[in-house]
């Protein structure tokens, strides 16, 4: 296990926090979109508040399956044929979304079927994304040359599912404090957004602490018991808690300054739960049931001159990403009046 190889685990761990931080809210308020927007004007605030950004949010996800290809490439082969039905799922959730965005402002006659759509393809993926990382947690069938032996439907075990809500809960508290960041403070659509952001702050504690439960008692995964491990996955669970709670606590009241403070706090929860799944996954990428069979940095990284040139790559455009977001989010800052 090289340090390269380390690294790159390090920097696609990055990648997805920053997809999970900023596609997340953008999933929530299409998953919300039906239930707090009451009418048209409603309707296009919520629209107006991601449509510069949504786009962009999305090239974290595209940048992190390409690093999983260059970086690992048999885990990335692994994943993508072990869940080929979910990614496509996912895939077509996400071009749900883009069509139901540009058509919406255009094609005036069928606003119920863009709405339709634009909520049907923020929920795959939210949904999915939470069900394809519990099976990766807790391990999934692979054979020796590293081929997925289940069928889909062995996906959708109760464990898988249960992350799924997690991860549907997180980005709806996403959605909720995005969609009170953004709407006009004397408004109904803040007031509904406030009261959903609590709401579902509770469910996500409540959701964490009864995965967290079913994680030790029922799948009993072989966690890494070096001992930087072990103090990363609790200090990650007990971030994630502390923020969660914070936005109960915090964030009570009614205040417009408590709106940025609840998306400061639910973006760390969001951070904290990637950092939780890749310290459980550390050193293994795919753990397999058969752990002798796991996909791991050691077994599945790239030369360490291709590893070297990525670097060298990332070095230049990772930041080329972050100067791009800082841009767009500083100029379409401020409430959608």
């Amino acid at each position: 296990m090289t340090a390269l190889g380390i690294l790159w685990f390090i920097l696609i761990a990055v990648l997805m926090i920053g997809y999970f931080v900023l596609d997340g809210f953008d999933l929530g308020i299409g998953v919300l979109y039906p239930f707090i927007a009451k009418d048209e004007r409603e309707k296009k605030t919520l629209m107006r508040a991601i449509g510069p950004v949504w786009d962009g949010n999305e090239v974290w996800l595209l940048t992190a399956g390409g690093a999983l290809f260059a970086a690992f490439a048999p885990a990335y082969a692994t994943s993508f044929s072990g869940f080929y039905l979910a990614i496509m799922l996912v895939l077509f959730g996400l071009i749900l979304r883009a069509v139901s965005l540009e058509y919406r402002a255009h094609e005036t006659n069928m606003l119920g079927l863009w709405d339709a759509l634009f909520f049907v393809g923020s929920l795959l993926p939210a949904l999915l994304f939470g069900v394809a990382l519990g099976n990766v947690v807790q391990g999934i069938p692979l054979d020796a040359n590293g081929d997925y032996t289940g069928s889909f439907f062995a996906l959708l075990n109760p464990f898988a599912l249960l992350c799924g809500v997690v991860g549907l809960a997180h980005m709806l508290l996403q959605g909720a404090c995005w969609a009170s960041l953004k709407s006009a403070e004397d408004s109904q659509l803040r007031a509904r957004a406030l009261d959903l952001r609590k709401k579902l702050a509770m469910l996500c504690i409540v959701l964490f602490a009864l995965t967290t439960i079913v994680f030790f008692a029922i799948v009993k995964p072989g966690l890494p018991y070096e001992v930087g491990s072990v103090l990363l996955i609790a200090l990650a669970a007990i971030i994630y808690l502390a923020a969660t709670i914070g936005i109960v606590v915090v964030c009570k009241g009614e205040k417009p300054s408590t709106d940025l403070i609840g998306q400061l706090l639910v973006s760390v929860g969001a951070l904290a739960i990637v950092v939780l799944v890749a310290a459980v996954l550390f050193p293994n990428l795919i753990p397999a049931t058969d752990p002798a069979l796991s996909l791991n940095i050691a077994n599945s990284a790239s030369s360490d001159a291709s590893l070297t040139a990525m670097t060298i790559i990332a070095c230049i455009g990772v930041p080329i990403m972050l100067v791009y977001h800082v841009i767009a989010y500083r100029t379409f800052r401020g409430r959608m009046e």
